[in-house]
């Protein structure tokens, strides 16, 4: 990665360029073809673009994690980056809060206690834990998303990278990092799909369009560019269509022309070299990003009588464990929404149900449970996705069945080299898309989904939303996202927080 002298004035700095860049994942697998496009100091920009385009490798090539095949990155001398994950590696999950926090310096920070009191307060989660020594494992999918944001924002760097950074928050921790990136004074390049919190700060869009492999530079605010990208995408669209209808037409002359032979030939030459014209005037019209196909969950047959029951529970305050009772019982089709605060215990509930290992919660011997994890902690991310799929089907009751596997699969998105391709090597929302397809595939009596639109492409949203609105089982849903829920039929509320 080369470095660029620094420029003036220091407000209008170009600190980032990208000149032609492409970058591929293995052989025949390209990512990105020929991108180029700037991020000027002080500039907060949203990377739009769907699951797997590429939008995280874009923060590599930044970061220097990844080395692209050809073409140069610029970066101005000088400029320090750090990046937010979207979920904190597995092998720092055993670390302390200090060890994790130590980990983001590439010197010995010794004042590192007071910066992280005070890199916590600003994510919301100061008094959650006053010793430095808890183990990161140790916290809730919330906290842990927001000590991935503190990670980052501990270095304070120039360039601020932030992939996913409101999944797992509740409202509170969303308001929070949306107040401090309003205020924030220096660069800020985020990826997500939340358009509101967006919105708050945006100043433009990076769109990575992951037919063409190459990025669309917009400036304004988060909503002005989408509606400017949709009204472009009309227009062209309108014009194609005119296009093509006078195409059609001197077609349709050069054969009657040619028919009748003679001079008239010679018509129906000049009709076709028109008609080519008009071809090559028709603009390339940048694909919308595909949708997931509309789908249903079958729930497990010959469901009879009470399939879940908590009289019980317990939660996290103020680090102290509180037991609850409780009178809930679910049967077929009833759907319960699980609520309260990160770290005070909806996580843990869900995984002692799941994991049969239950105090006072019971589910019924016999029911096939289908559990979407925020942290897809449920899968093997050495199986291929052919593998992942072909184990769920099995679970689900059927015998292999490749056709109907794959069919499956493709309303998902999932084609081609994705299907080959191990779990781990996936992108998070890609992840998410098998995770779903999974449970199509496992056709459960129970359904648990904690936090199911972390991920996702906003464009799948309404579509999963419809899928569990319909789902004919018991089922137990996890969401910090109204808008989501909303659009699903909700028979019963449990808040932990009451």
């Amino acid at each position: 990665m080369s470095k660029e002298p620094k420029e003036t004035p220091k407000t209008q700095e170009t600190i980032v360029r990208f000149d032609n860049v492409s970058f591929e994942w293995g052989i025949n697998m390209p990512i990105l073809d020929g991108v180029s496009f700037t991020i000027r100091r002080g500039t907060k920009f949203t990377l739009m673009g769907q699951n797997g385009a590429g939008k995280s490798t874009i923060f590599g090539l930044i970061s220097g994690a990844s080395v692209p095949e050809s073409g140069t990155i610029n970066i101005v001398n000088g400029v320090s980056i750090a990046q937010s994950l979207q979920v904190i590696p597995r092998d720092q999950l055993d670390l302390t809060v200090r060890e994790f926090f130590a980990k983001c310096f590439k010197h010995t920070v010794y004042d590192i206690d007071p910066r992280i009191d005070d890199v916590l307060e600003v994510v919301n989660l100061k008094g959650h834990t006053k010793a430095h020594d808890r183990i990161v494992r140790t916290f809730s999918g919330g906290q842990q998303a927001r000590l991935l944001l503190a990670s980052a924002i501990i270095q304070d760097p120039d360039l601020l990278l932030l992939d996913e950074p409101t999944n797992n928050l509740d409202k509170a921790g969303i308001a929070h990092l949306t107040k401090f990136l309003i205020t924030y004074k220096k660069t800020v390049l985020v990826i997500s799909h939340d358009a509101e919190f967006l919105n708050a700060f945006t100043e433009g869009v990076l769109y990575l369009d992951v037919y063409t492999k190459k990025i669309e530079q917009y400036v304004g605010n988060y909503f002005n560019v989408v509606k400017d990208i949709t009204a472009r995408v009309e227009k062209e669209n309108m014009k194609n269509a005119q296009l093509q209808k006078e195409i059609q037409a001197k077609k349709d002359q050069a054969n009657v022309f040619a028919y009748k032979g003679g001079r008239l030939r010679l018509v129906a030459k000049r009709m076709r070299e028109k008609a080519e014209e008009l071809e090559e005037e028709i603009v390339d019209v940048r694909k919308e990003d595909k949708s997931i196909r509309p789908f249903i969950i079958p729930a497990q047959p010959d469901l009879i009588g009470e399939i879940l029951n908590i009289s019980s529970f317990t939660t996290m305050k103020n680090g102290k464990i509180v037991k609850h009772k409780a009178h809930i019982s679910l049967n077929k089709n009833n759907h319960l929404l699980l609520q309260g605060p990160n770290g005070i215990g909806k996580t843990t509930l869900l995984e002692r149900l799941a994991s049969g290992k239950a105090d006072g919660e019971k589910v019924k011997e016999g029911i096939r449970i289908g559990y979407y994890r925020q942290d897809f902690s449920t899968l093997n991310f050495e199986d291929t996705v052919y593998q992942s799929l072909a184990s769920a089907m099995v679970e689900g009751g059927e015998r292999l069945n490749e056709e109907h596997m794959r069919s499956i699969a493709a309303g998902f998105l999932i084609t081609g080299e994705f299907i080959r391709t191990k779990i781990g090597d996936l992108s998070e929302g890609q992840k998410g898309l098998v995770a779903f397809a999974r449970l199509v595939l496992q056709k459960p009596g129970l359904l648990i989904l904690d936090e199911p639109t972390n991920h996702i492409n906003f464009r799948h949203l309404p579509i999963i939303a419809k899928a569990l609105d319909e789902y004919k089982g018991a089922m137990i849903l996890v969401s910090h996202v109204p808008e989501f829920v909303s659009q699903i039929r909700i028979d019963e509320v449990l808040d932990l927080d009451a």
